[in-house]
Order: C-alpha cells, then structure tokens, then sequence
C-alpha cells in the first residue's frame, strides 16, 4: 500500500487513486459524487455540461474499477431533482461500460404508511409518516423522498452477507418452514430506510450541503461483508461520514476531498468518534483498543 491508511487526502481523488493506491487494492467503494445538479460547493462546478459530467465520472469509474479488487462492490450513491430526473440513470448507463449492474438499492429518505394499507401488524398502530421530507413549491412536481444506490461489481457474480443487514420475520412461523430461514432474520431487499438528521434552526447551517448518514456506508460495507472488507475507498470523502462507519465497523479507510474545510471538519469529528468508542469500551472493559488508538 502506497498511501497511509485512515487518512483523508486534500487532493483531487484521480490524481490522489493514481497517486496512492495499487491495483485491486480497495475490498469496497462507498461513495456519493457531486450530482451535477447545481448543489453549492465551495470549490466544485456543481452544473457543467452533461456530457463533460458523463466524461468526468466515467474516468473516475475507471480508476476505481482499477483499484477495486475483482470480488469488491463498488456502492455509488446518486440522486436527482425534478426537473433532472435522468441524470443518476445516465451516469449508471455511461459505468453500465465498465461494471456490472449488480443490485439497484433504493434509499429512502421519507414514507408514508396508512395502517389500512399494513393488515395485521400489531407494531404498527396508526397511519405513520417518518423520514426527512423536503416538500417542493410546485404543482407539476411530487416531492423526492429517495436516492439510488447503485451496486456495481466487475462481474456480477459477488457474493454478500446479507443477512447482515437483515430484519426479524413478522410472521415468525416462516422461520423452519423455509429451507432458507433458519432464524428469525431475513433479506432486507433493495428498499432502506435511513432517516438522517433534519435541521430546523437556520442558525445551525449544515457543514456540508448533501451528505449522506453515516448509516448508509455502514449497511454498504456489512452487505459486502465484513470479515472480508480490509480496506473501504470513499473518493469524494466530505466531511467524512464513510470514514465514521470505517471507525464503528473496525476497517481500514481512505478517501480523497478537494476541499480542505470538509477535510479540517472529518478529521475533527473522526477524532471525536475514535475518542468516543475508546470511553465506551473502556467502560466494558474491553481490552484490545489499537485500532481506534492510532
């Protein structure tokens, strides 16, 4: 490995991908592009023309299918607004060149469930909306309450833990009655929930204007497969959420970040987090702290 692990690099990510990794290096890639959808970034051209986009993100896709080891996924986190609906689709059909499609994940960011829609759940006891809704001053438009995460893979043939991610039978008589449900876990499917937190003071800005939850690269990397992730790859790193699940999850991380207040924010708050999960162990009494004391 040429680069220093856990460390967020203030660099371009092609020049820093060339520069320090090697081949088939990184197990998982975790990552949300700028969507070229006019999002304010301090040192980013969020509106170029699409096909200079479509250009760029496909170099950027090839050194990650370089870095990639031939059984790792590659998790692209892309989303849309109402008037560019086609533009997440349009950058998994220019990658649909160098990658296989693997699954399409559907981030959901807001539902709305009726509870005569449900039948018989006993946990569910009333019409529920939950989620961060962001509604639109339009009449032609319906709000957007998803993303897409697109799971690429150079064959199509990887393997995943699934049940990691997993959730409990509701009808607890499937478990035995299938041959694949040996305990009261099953297949979440392509549809995860990940609320993140809204802010509602205007006073409390948000550092980075379209982060994603750290709940999100989390379940990315546990799908993958923990036991066989050693290193996760986050290119346009941010304020460093990817680097957050790395730390919780016990895994090696790199990322790169043009922007030197994104990174001068990540490795305040990755300090934070390793400060934190040492206390709480400490307070288990767990003994081995090694990697969060680095």
């Amino acid at each position: 490995m040429k680069c220093e692990p856990d460390k967020i690099y203030v660099m371009d990510c092609l020049e820093g991908m060339r520069k320090y990794l090697d081949d088939k290096e990184a197990d998982v890639v975790v990552t949300s592009p700028p969507y070229n959808v006019g999002v304010p970034y301090r040192k980013f051209n969020d509106k170029m023309p699409r096909e200079q986009y479509l250009n760029w993100i496909e170099k950027v896709a090839l050194e990650i299918k370089r870095v990639l080891k031939d059984d790792g996924s590659f998790f692209l986190n892309m989303g849309y607004t109402a008037t560019d609906p086609w533009v997440a689709w349009e950058v998994a059909f220019r990658l649909r060149r160098h990658f296989v499609l693997q699954n399409v994940i559907h981030w959901i960011k807001s539902i709305a469930i009726q509870k005569e829609d449900v039948g018989n759940y006993p946990n569910i006891r009333g019409d529920i909306a939950v989620g961060h809704y962001k509604p639109i001053n339009s009449k032609r438009f319906l709000a957007i309450c998803h993303e897409y995460i697109f799971h690429f893979t150079k064959n199509g043939n990887v393997e995943l833990d699934k049940l990691a991610i997993g959730v409990p039978y509701q009808d607890k008589s499937n478990i035995g009655r299938w041959k694949s449900a040996k305990q009261d876990l099953r297949d979440r499917g392509n549809t995860w929930f990940i609320p993140y937190e809204t802010i509602q003071s205007r006073e409390k800005e948000r550092p980075h204007p379209s982060a994603f939850p750290v709940k999100l690269p989390m379940m990315c990397i546990k799908l993958h497969g923990l036991k066989k992730t050693k290193l996760v790859l986050d290119p346009f790193m941010g304020i460093g959420n990817t680097a957050i699940a790395c730390i919780r999850l016990g895994v090696n991380f790199i990322g790169f970040e043009i922007d030197e207040e994104y990174v001068r924010i990540a490795e305040r708050r990755i300090e934070e987090e390793k400060k934190r999960i040492i206390e709480e162990k400490n307070i288990k009494g767990i003994i081995n702290l090694s990697y969060y004391e680095r």
